[in-house]
């Protein structure tokens, strides 16, 4: 059960209500992270916003879905990871074993995305102070100045979903129960 109140368009805040309805005609549901962060106009205009911002950036869909699943992990958000398996697959095409591969921390065979996923790891483990190694490592693979930012970007759009989601404890959607990601137990 969700620890924070999950809003709905006739409920949330005004200025929270057009993002819900938006979602919600994008999705054809509302996504709970929609609903948590509506508690928080501020918030949610963010998460939109940078959203937008990410996806203007210089990387491909699957490697932008790649840096949101393997960040997701690591931060032990169960509903990012479900949600952003369902956009990897779906949308951007991406086969089974990538996807699969990026959820549970392994190696992933095409060369960019696994530069993609490591510098990930990487960043988040860091907190962005990357060895020398690491940020040659991802340049190997055909990136440069400007994508390795944008790696940060998506990292930090991961963070606000990843942290808003596990400070509400917010349930996953019917929808995509098919997706549905624990966290290996230690």
């Amino acid at each position: 059960m969700s620890r924070l109140q999950l809003h709905t368009a006739d409920t949330a805040p005004s200025d929270s209500r057009p993002f819900l309805e938006r979602s919600l005609a994008n999705n054809g549901f509302l996504p709970n992270l929609v609903a948590t962060l509506a508690n928080s106009p501020a918030a949610t205009s963010a998460y939109f916003t940078l959203g937008e911002i990410n996806a203007k950036g210089s990387l491909s869909l699957a490697e932008r879905e790649i840096i949101q699943i393997v960040a997701a992990t690591i931060h032990g958000c169960g509903f990012c990871v479900a949600g952003h398996t369902a956009v990897a697959l779906k949308k951007a095409q991406l086969p089974d074993a990538i996807v699969q591969a990026a959820r549970h921390g392994e190696p992933i065979e095409d060369l960019r995305l696994n530069a993609v996923a490591s510098l990930t790891r990487d960043i988040i483990a860091s907190r962005g102070a990357v060895s020398d190694s690491a940020l040659a490592a991802f340049r190997e693979a055909g990136f440069d100045d400007r994508n390795a930012l944008d790696v940060v970007l998506g990292v930090s759009l991961a963070t606000l979903c990843n942290f808003a989601n596990n400070l509400a404890g917010t349930e996953l959607n019917p929808q995509m129960n098919n997706y549905r990601w624990e966290p290996a137990k230690s």
